[in-house]
């Protein structure tokens, strides 16, 4: 856990950005929901910890660490965005169809395809979020 927040708090000040106690807060809110926290979800997280850190904080916080490529909004089956953490570069999900079941996976199978991409578009990859649809085993049952 502290090597995640470390390396999140690194990059914030690798390009620039103030580390204050409401980011790290943030951050550590963040990285204790495992990455995947609606807005409001983490902004509840975060006042718990810490509540002198406001709602609109936590907001433009997100949108930094996304600007950042640190996390990903994604939407599951619900109008609000979940935001994943991408510390890493990557993100996987099994996604069931049936039941909304999310299983999350870290086996990268896709440095090849990036490569094929990047030298055909000429596209600097910077990470990837695969998610992939189908029936889980309960549910095919």
């Amino acid at each position: 856990m502290a090597d995640r927040i470390a390396h999140l708090s690194n990059t914030l000040l690798d390009n620039g950005y103030r580390l204050t106690r409401a980011r790290l807060s943030i951050l550590d809110g963040l990285v204790a929901s495992e990455g995947h926290v609606s807005a409001d979800g983490l902004a509840d997280i975060v006042h718990e910890s810490d509540p002198m850190v406001g709602r609109m904080t936590v907001y433009r916080t997100l949108d930094l660490l996304t600007e950042l490529g640190l996390i990903r909004p994604v939407y599951q089956g619900s109008a609000a965005a979940h935001y994943i953490l991408m510390d890493d570069g990557h993100h996987h999900h099994l996604v069931c169809s049936a039941c909304n079941q999310v299983i999350e996976f870290d086996q990268c199978v896709l440095r090849g395809i990036e490569q094929i991409v990047k030298d055909h578009y000429q596209f600097e990859i910077q990470g990837h979020l695969l998610e992939i649809y189908g029936r889980c085993v309960d549910c095919r049952a």
